[in-house]
């Protein structure tokens, strides 16, 4: 978790594409001396940058917003914070109360709504936070199958339609996704991803590797009981039997 200037003190970011919604949290905080806002961020993007680059306590995150939405930003966060997600949509708020957030205000927010949510919010200062990769998982929004993947490369956030991912490969605790000639490395197990991916286009066909069989051309036998799919780029992949089994049957 950050560490804050002073105890029960909290430094924040308004995370909300609406400036009417940020001004007015805005307001409301400005009554609590104990609070410290050192961010205003219009949309996802702009707060994986801030929580990124910035020593924050608390999150006051919007659920829907363009471009990345509030989950998916807990998503793509590598440390510790606290959220408290702001939604105009119940089931949204309780789904994310069930699962992580410090607390979740209704818009539109009351003043007397946000004070119990700062409250909440000092009281969790210093102690474990759940793992956010876990939380978003819990929380997203989008049931699976996935239509995106979203990576994080330092303050910058790439976001990859599935259509467009060729190959996943498990890599120690990342995996390294293949697309369009780029690469690119997430912070997740290959047994987590293949679980959001539609099994009807992706298939695990290695304990390694997951491989959209739009980009497979052929399948190779390189040995008595071995197997290679050659993708349409040219590039070889092993199959295991049980990987064959489930190739087979979508192609």
């Amino acid at each position: 978790m950050s560490q804050t200037s002073s105890p029960g003190r909290l430094r924040v970011a308004i995370v909300d594409d609406e400036e009417p919604a940020r001004a007015l949290l805005r307001e409301y905080l400005s009554a609590h001396p104990e609070v410290e806002v050192v961010a205003e961020c219009a949309n996802g993007f702009e707060a994986v940058r801030a929580a990124t680059e910035l020593d924050i306590d608390l999150l006051l995150l919007d659920v829907q917003m363009p471009g990345i939405s509030g989950f998916e930003v807990l998503e793509l966060l590598e440390h510790d914070v606290s959220v408290v997600f702001v939604t105009a949509h119940d089931e949204h708020a309780l789904r994310a109360f069930e699962v992580y957030a410090v607390d979740y205000l209704l818009k539109p927010v009351s003043a007397e709504r946000l004070a119990q949510a700062l409250s909440r919010a000092r009281e969790r200062l210093g102690r474990p936070q759940p793992e956010l990769a876990a939380v978003a998982a819990a929380a997203r929004a989008e049931i699976a199958p996935l239509r995106r993947v979203l990576v994080r490369d330092g303050p910058q956030v790439h976001v990859i339609p599935v259509e467009a991912l060729d190959v996943v490969e498990a890599r120690d605790d990342y995996v390294r996704l293949r697309s369009r000639g780029r690469e690119y490395r997430k912070q997740q197990t290959l047994g987590e991803l293949a679980a959001q991916l539609d099994p009807g286009r992706f298939v695990r066909v290695h304990r390694s590797f997951i491989v959209n069989v739009e980009r497979v051309a052929r399948i190779e036998r390189y040995a008595k009981d071995s197997r290679l799919v050659v993708l349409k780029d040219g590039g070889k992949i092993p199959v295991s039997r049980a990987g064959y089994a489930r190739l087979r049957g979508r192609l």
